[in-house]
């Protein structure tokens, strides 16, 4: 299937008038799908901070079992649930006499994501966030979005949905909260451009033999933003952008040739949105994923958080550059991949996270990430989606396919 690059509709699911589930938006019960990682961790720090205003039903995690029963001793939640069932027992120990609910597994994270809270933020990383988001969303809740498999691995059947059930979609990455925050969502036809800006990583300015030998510590020490390994890794090969440009075609009503990427160092301007008279609003401040956040959990309102305020008398200059594709050829598989659309972008994806993966271990070099998802792409067959079935059908295909060319060509261990 060719993706037809038109101007799409406004999304109904931004305006105020669908918010659901918040008779009164001063309070709200929260459910926080990834509790434990980067995401997740400052969400609790912005409800532990406002106690009066949130109310926590249920929280995940991976494995991390002792941290997610530091919290769930703190936050009382309904229940609390591990992925990992092997970790279900150790859980339920640290948890006994709370009155904390405890479940295990993927039908224990379903049923997290099934709970009637008003709000679920959705910070689950990797594809093992699509099916409990989409949950989520079915039962028409107001969801953060803070993992990118969703739009990325299933776009339109993701976005059918939130329109189906009237859910209200709030992006966390900075990158779309800032431009959510000036998009003009009942003009659309104003807008000229959407700007996502990119710091460029750890290896901005390394040439491509310099970037030959870096290691995964050096690739997950990122100059401005504090991620997880995945992400931080992503954004050292510029693939977070990528991935980023295809959330963006699904978010807002625009053509991809209308989103645009732009390389600026310092992460004060966090994107912007440029209209057909010139203008060009920008969402600026420091980089602290504090800020996006608590606008996803209290829009239509603002709270207070704890960030740093910009001065910007003391960042004194602000630098703009356009990304090298060369170096960073990651961004171009991805506009590639939703050009060809179909299950293009979710192949890209899964074959991303394997290579990613070996990265850390050790298994493939740094430029490795790139050419194991350029052969993966080209190798495989393109497929419309329609399904969930069909999105994670095509996700372990090229899971398999990623996994095997490395084993076969690219481990220089």
């Amino acid at each position: 299937m060719v993706v037809e690059f038109t101007p799409k509709p406004a999304v109904t699911a931004f305006s105020a008038s669908s918010v659901v589930n918040r008779p009164d938006s001063r309070s709200s019960s929260v459910t926080v799908l990834g509790s434990t990682g980067s995401v997740g961790r400052n969400t609790i720090d912005l409800i532990e901070r406002t106690p009066d205003r949130f109310e926590v039903k249920a929280l995940t995690a991976h494995t991390d079992v002792e941290n997610l029963a530091v919290q769930a001793r703190r936050l009382r939640p309904e229940l609390a649930v591990v992925a990992d069932e092997a970790s279900y027992g150790p859980l339920k120990d640290a948890l006994s006499g709370s009155n904390v609910a405890v479940a295990a597994g993927q039908s224990g994270i379903m049923e997290a994501s099934s709970i009637d809270s008003d709000f679920v933020m959705a910070a689950i990383v990797g594809a093992a966030g699509l099916e409990p988001t989409l949950n989520a969303v079915r039962r028409g809740a107001s969801v953060g979005l803070a993992n990118k498999e969703c739009l990325v691995s299933a776009g339109h059947l993701f976005m059918n949905e939130v329109r189906r059930s009237n859910a209200t979609l709030l992006p966390v990455d900075s990158e779309h909260n800032a431009i959510f925050q000036v998009f003009d969502f009942e003009r659309p036809e104003t807008v000229a451009s959407i700007v996502l800006t990119a710091s460029g990583g750890p290896f901005r300015s390394l040439s491509l033999d310099e970037m030959a030998n870096v290691t995964p510590e050096q690739a997950v020490l990122h100059p401005n933003w504090s991620m997880g390994a995945k992400i931080s890794v992503d954004s050292a090969t510029m693939m977070n952008k990528g991935l980023e440009l295809i959330e963006a075609f699904y978010l807002f009503p625009v053509s991809l040739d209308q989103i645009e990427i732009l390389v600026h160092p310092q992460s004060v301007i966090h994107s912007m949105v440029e209209y057909i008279d010139g203008s060009v609003l920008a969402q600026m401040g420091e980089p602290d994923m504090r800020t996006p956040i608590a606008y996803a959990m209290a829009w239509p309102d603002r709270i207070p958080t704890p960030t740093q305020k910009l001065r910007l008398s003391e960042v004194a200059t602000l630098t703009f550059e356009q990304p090298d594709t060369q170096r960073f050829p990651c961004i171009e598989l991805a506009r590639h991949a939703i050009r060809a659309g179909g299950d293009k972008p979710c192949i890209l994806n899964a074959a991303n996270e394997v290579a990613v993966a070996s990265f850390l271990n050790g298994a493939i070099r740094f430029l490795d990430i790139a050419h194991v998802v350029e052969e993966v792409l080209s190798s495989s067959e393109n497929h419309d989606v329609q399904t969930l079935d069909g999105v994670l059908s095509a996700d372990y295909s090229a899971r398999n396919s990623a996994d095997a060319l490395i084993k076969s060509k690219f481990v220089h261990i």
